[in-house]
């Protein structure tokens, strides 16, 4: 299973107890969170940061598939599940536009560490 991360940059930047991407990494070399149901190997082949305000996520994303093929796109937990969310974007829009673009499942999640 090749795996697109796609994390919120804001909030990385802004140390919302997110310390860095190592959680969503860990949860998918050990299979933890939102990637525990793979019978597959998951391999992390990209990893993108939302920036502020969002223009150009799919335009990146598609840099990343012209160049990486990807079976799957994960969310990562602080983009799909953080408090407060994004005041630019919707989340299940933007995973429901993304899925649809590049015909790929959108997964909101990577991890359930604190």
């Amino acid at each position: 299973m090749k795996v697109l991360i796609i994390s919120c940059g804001s909030y990385s930047a802004q140390g919302y107890g997110c310390p860095g991407e190592w959680k969503c990494f860990k949860a998918a070399n050990q299979k933890e969170g939102d990637f525990a149901g793979y019978d597959d190997t998951v391999q992390v082949v990209g990893f993108l940061e939302c920036d502020c305000p969002g223009r150009q996520l799919v335009a990146n994303i598609g840099c990343v598939k012209k160049n990486v093929d990807f079976d799957i796109i994960h969310l990562s937990t602080c983009m799909a599940k953080s408090w407060p969310a994004c005041p630019y974007m919707d989340v299940d829009q933007l995973a429901k536009a993304v899925a649809e673009k590049f015909g790929v499942q959108v997964v909101k999640g990577t991890h359930n560490y604190v």
